[in-house]
């Protein structure tokens, strides 16, 4: 464990701050209203109420101080018997390279169940987001493929479908809700596989209504009980799917970068439009949508077009 977070009460914050102001070198952290370091750990306790614990020393520090000391409930290792649903056996699905201009986006899904939750136990699985390399996706995508008892799947949408279904549906959110409603069906295609069966799937919630995903599900995924939600990837399930869905775009933007020959960065960033001049300079225009999203504003900055103007999202009422 290199990371925990908690949410404290007034007092128990009182509590913390002691400990760090006492024994800990002290650090600004912008939003915090105290932060220290120590040799294998940080702690960091934001205005929000949560307290952030990074580092080596991460599971000591948990229970050894912070429960004993600040909480005063033992919870470290004990999370299912305090919330027995953690053990469940569900579907949990995310994809990745909605944000990135370059590459596919992925959509996976994994089923887990008590067994398979206990054998990642110390694995260190958790939302690929908070996975700073390459290997290490690669590393957690190999323990979670491997994990007997674990079923998976994964939809990759090219970019030449991906702009297809884009420029039919004229929503990212549509895309998405169809990718993880193929996902949740190849799943329940595999259900004779799950051992017990799954109750519910588990998603973030992307789109404002979640009628979204309700709507694209197939005949099988209508089955079980859909959950959304915002930070979804807290959920074991998810996190997992997470690391699936990451692992499928890197291998596929690599792909890309050796079919091409070209650098195709992450992200849309100021070198994400480097490269895309690069590419279509080398290439031409016509092979941009090979390899790109072409929805995204990027795209117009790379052709040396005009942006068309930006149109203010409004809420529902």
């Amino acid at each position: 464990m290199t990371l925990y977070t908690a949410k404290l009460t007034s007092p128990q914050a009182d509590a913390l701050e002691k400990i760090v102001r006492g024994s800990y070198q002290l650090r600004d952290v912008p939003y915090a209203r105290f932060s220290g370091t120590k040799p294998d750990h940080n702690v960091t306790f934001y205005e929000s109420g949560k307290v952030v614990v990074q580092g080596k020393g991460t599971k000591a520090f948990v229970e050894f101080v912070l429960e004993p000391e600040v909480i005063g409930t033992a919870k470290l290792g004990y999370e299912a018997v305090h919330d027995p649903a953690l053990l469940h056996p569900r579907l949990g699905v995310d994809e990745s390279g909605k944000g990135d201009f370059f590459g596919p986006l992925c959509v996976a899904g994994v089923y887990v169940n008590a067994a398979v939750i206990a054998a990642w136990k110390d694995s260190g699985i958790r939302d690929s987001k908070s996975i700073g390399s390459d290997a290490q996706i690669a590393k957690f995508a190999g323990i979670i493929l491997d994990t007997p008892g674990c079923v998976t799947s994964v939809v990759p949408i090219g970019c030449e479908a991906y702009n297809r279904m884009h420029a039919t549906t004229g929503s990212v959110n549509r895309v998405l809700a169809w990718g993880h409603a193929r996902v949740i069906e190849n799943l329940m295609l595999q259900r004779d596989r799950m051992q017990p069966p799954p109750i519910r799937a588990i998603s973030d919630q992307f789109a404002q209504d979640k009628a979204t995903v309700s709507k694209a599900l197939m005949n099988l995924g209508r089955e079980i009980e859909l959950v959304q939600r915002h930070k979804a990837e807290e959920d074991i399930a998810v996190a997992a799917a997470s690391i699936l869905a990451r692992h499928e775009f890197v291998v596929r933007l690599k792909a890309l970068e050796k079919q091409f020959g070209v650098a195709l960065p992450k992200g849309a960033s100021a070198a994400v439009e480097t490269a895309g001049r690069d590419f279509v300079a080398k290439l031409g225009p016509e092979a941009l949508p090979k390899v790109a999203k072409m929805h995204f504003r990027t795209r117009y900055r790379v052709l040396g077009q005009e942006e068309p103007p930006k149109v203010e999202w409004r809420k529902k009422a």
